[in-house]
């Protein structure tokens, strides 16, 4: 118990990390995802910048099952995240003004494992009036796969399935919305 709590902590302590360097200087930020980046496209499967995002299925609160190779043609966010994340919960109100202001589809997957309760992640989700599509991963198998270590973590998929940028801790809306426009 004392091990998972620690490890809980630790995780907590890297996603913050990660938010406070990305949200801490707005310049800097800027550089980071800058236009001169070379994307080098690849018929690989894979976790790197141009390789097709391994395809996953995932069952949302509601029980229906979404495939992220069945949303091919159209331009995806996948954020890794907990309830108990404070960078996840402050990049959550980001995320919904995307949803609500781009056509991106956000497949927002809770580590379900690492909540106190199942309950908690539809409170979560009412508290701050999200309405996008949370996906449920059973036994951190997704997580595992796509190698998350920090929470939040995001992935942005161009409508060719191809992994065109990808964000350890938090992004603010800027940001997201930059990488969106740079997606086909």
């Amino acid at each position: 118990m004392k091990k998972s709590i620690i490890i809980i902590i630790l995780v907590g302590l890297l996603g913050w990390v990660g938010y406070d360097f990305l949200s801490s200087d707005d310049t800097k930020n800027e550089e980071n995802v800058s236009d001169e980046e070379t994307v080098v496209d690849s018929d690989e499967l894979g976790l790197e910048i141009g390789n097709i995002a391994p395809d996953f299925d995932l069952k949302t609160l509601d029980g229906e099952t979404v495939k992220l190779s069945d949303l091919r043609g159209e331009r995806v966010m996948v954020n890794f995240w907990a309830t108990w994340c404070p960078p996840c919960r402050a990049e959550m109100p980001d995320m919904q003004k995307l949803h609500e202001n781009t056509d991106i589809k956000i497949l927002a997957v809770n580590l379900i494992d690492t909540e106190s309760s199942r309950e908690k992640v539809p409170e979560f989700l009412d508290e701050l009036g999200l309405t996008f599509p949370v996906l449920l991963d059973e036994g951190s198998e997704l997580a595992t796969e796509y190698k998350i270590v920090a929470y939040p973590t995001s992935f942005m998929i161009d409508s060719d399935g191809r992994i065109q940028f990808k964000a350890p801790g938090a992004m603010n809306y800027d940001i997201m919305l930059q990488q969106f426009e740079k997606m086909d």
